[in-house]
């Protein structure tokens, strides 16, 4: 007796893949303005997911660069595994993060024509990869960054009267 085949499943749209937020480089946001942002893959050795499953991460001041068509994560501290042993990661190690070719050409022309810049904005978890927000940014000017707090201070107070009421 023959076997059927197992049916097929209808297509169905993509299912939505939990996320979770790990690390926000929030100072990030302060001193850059965001142009484009993109979801890149990072390379890791040994322990480093384990830190990154505990928080142990920290993206403030870090940047991504280029080297020899190949985009490296600099200066992100993932701390070294408290439960690890003598072949423990080095934390502050300079990192690859995966893209496409086609990816690493178009991001490595603007940064080259624009004067912009690569900087990880979040280190998160989905489907059980780490993965980074890497954000195209143009620095901003101090008057940027006054007017910015003068705005959201303003925007406070204006809360503040209306739930007074």
């Amino acid at each position: 007796m023959a076997k059927a085949a197992p049916a097929k499943k209808a297509s169905t749209p993509i299912e939505h893949v939990p996320i979770k937020v790990i690390s926000v480089n929030r100072q990030a946001y302060h001193d850059y303005e965001v142009e484009r942002t993109l979801e890149v893959g990072i390379s890791l050795v040994g322990t480093e997911i384990k830190s990154i499953r505990e928080g142990k991460v920290q993206l403030r001041g870090s940047y991504a660069m280029a080297r020899k068509d190949e985009i490296w994560l600099e200066n992100a501290n993932i701390a070294a595994y408290e439960h690890g042993n003598r072949y423990n990661h080095d934390p502050m190690r300079t990192r690859k993060l995966l893209l496409h070719r086609r990816e690493i050409d178009q991001l490595l022309t603007r940064v080259a024509t624009k004067g912009l810049t690569l900087v990880p904005l979040k280190l998160y978890l989905k489907g059980g990869h780490a993965k980074i927000e890497l954000g195209l940014c143009r620095g901003k000017k101090l008057y940027d960054k006054r007017a910015m707090i003068a705005k959201r201070d303003a925007q406070r107070d204006i809360e503040r009267i209306v739930k007074g009421r």
